[in-house]
């Protein structure tokens, strides 16, 4: 057996295991292996059924009975869209499999296992399984990642701290993009109903915290452990993470950031692709007072992510444009739209957590750039308008910046 049960998945573990199929908001059909009855990951499943959705759960054959009684005890509205079966060989191809418990990479059955556990995935269907964080990997699970890993999110906040791994086996069209809801995202913790803090903060102000308790300890006469105690707040404040109001309008294209418009313009670019040169660009600069979680502008599929070296001039110059950056490219039904994180001045760090083969929702998070930085957004020039002017602010994920033709 290559499941570990006697693991804990905690409730923002199974979120992530199971928001695959919680976030496509068309029938899809389920696959859970490995839960328990009331285990967290199957009340997740359960959540995520909607009308037209179907789940399947494989159980042990001594646990089949005991997971039915529960699946009927859920009332008539799951028990009309949930079955039990005993075997992974009884279990029907499906668009999104979940693995309720983390996979054991210890125990020389890894290969045998996740070749059975394929042969249930759709085409172009999603498997997610989570390991733990820390500790060995299998090759043949890293192999896999590395060929299929569409996403990646680590789980702190559990014991063991867990990584949850989305692979995609096939190509999914970036039609089907747009009928995703933004995906979550377990480095954005809740602090109130609207406001959450990146992890990148939480970690932030630990740093700035345990700074001033050493301090404290190696200098007690000493007033200096004051300085990294009150910037903790600010520092995590950095990193806040409000809830945004994506709009529905499909030809609508929002912004990549908080921030004010640098520049709305015309060039040539041959980076992204063979498709198109010229391009409309909307910069924006952030301040450090800005939001600085990133959003995808719009949705589609991921199709490239690449860096490029560069200086650190201040972000609202116009010699940022040669300064480090990341840029994402994003296959769209109306075209290919690219984001690039650029750093400034004060920034040395971008967060980019997409990754080649993902769909992405419009608005969703998918990264951030600490202190001062630029965000640029590249659409086709003769497919896009804008509807943003130099020296506008802009909110992320919320204010449309501009429209697909």
């Amino acid at each position: 057996m290559s499941l570990a049960p006697s693991s804990r998945v905690g409730e923002r573990a199974a979120r992530a295991i199971a928001d695959e199929f919680a976030r496509d908001t068309t029938p899809r059909s389920g696959l859970l292996i490995g839960a328990e009855p009331g285990s967290a990951v199957l009340t997740a499943a359960l959540d995520a059924l909607a009308p037209g959705d179907t789940l399947t759960v494989v159980a042990e054959a001594d646990t089949a009975a005991a997971m039915r009684e529960h699946l009927e005890a859920q009332g008539s509205w799951v028990a009309a869209r949930a079955k039990v079966v005993t075997a992974i060989s009884d279990a029907p191809r499906s668009d999104v499999v979940m693995l309720g418990a983390p996979v054991s990479t210890l125990d020389g059955e890894t290969a045998k296992y996740l070749e059975s556990v394929k042969a249930v995935v759709a085409e172009n269907g999603i498997l997610v399984l989570a390991v733990p964080a820390r500790g060995p990997v299998a090759f043949e699970l890293t192999d896999l990642i590395a060929e299929h890993g569409v996403a990646e999110d680590l789980v702190l906040r559990n014991r063991p701290p867990l990584r949850v791994h989305r692979l995609r086996f096939g190509v999914a069209p970036a039609a089907d993009a747009e009928k995703l809801l933004p995906a979550y995202r377990p480095s954005s913790v809740p602090l109130t109903g609207r406001m959450h803090i990146d992890s990148n903060g939480i970690a932030a102000a630990g740093i700035a915290f345990g700074a001033a308790v050493l301090l404290k300890r190696l200098r007690p006469k000493s007033k200096l452990w004051v300085v990294p105690a009150l910037a903790a707040a600010p520092v995590a404040a950095f990193f806040r993470d409000p809830e945004r109001s994506i709009p529905e309008e499909e030809e609508a294209v929002v912004a990549a950031s908080d921030g004010k418009v640098l520049s709305v313009e015309h060039l040539t670019d041959d980076r992204f692709g063979d498709e198109c040169t010229e391009w409309l660009r909307v910069a924006v600069f952030l301040s450090v007072l800005d939001v600085h979680v990133n959003r995808s502008p719009v949705s589609g599929r991921v199709v490239d992510v690449f860096r490029e070296s560069g200086g650190y001039a201040p972000a609202m110059k116009a010699a940022a444009e040669h300064n480090v950056a990341c840029y994402t490219v994003v296959e769209n039904t109306r075209g290919r739209a690219v984001v690039a994180q650029r750093t400034g001045l004060l920034a040395r760090r971008i967060v980019n957590r997409a990754k080649v083969g993902a769909l992405v929702a419009k608005g969703e998070r998918y990264g951030l750039i600490r202190f001062g930085s630029r965000t640029d957004i590249y659409l086709p020039a003769d497919c896009a308008e804008a509807l943003v002017a130099p020296g506008e602010r802009v909110v992320g994920g919320e204010t449309v910046v501009a429209r697909w033709l």
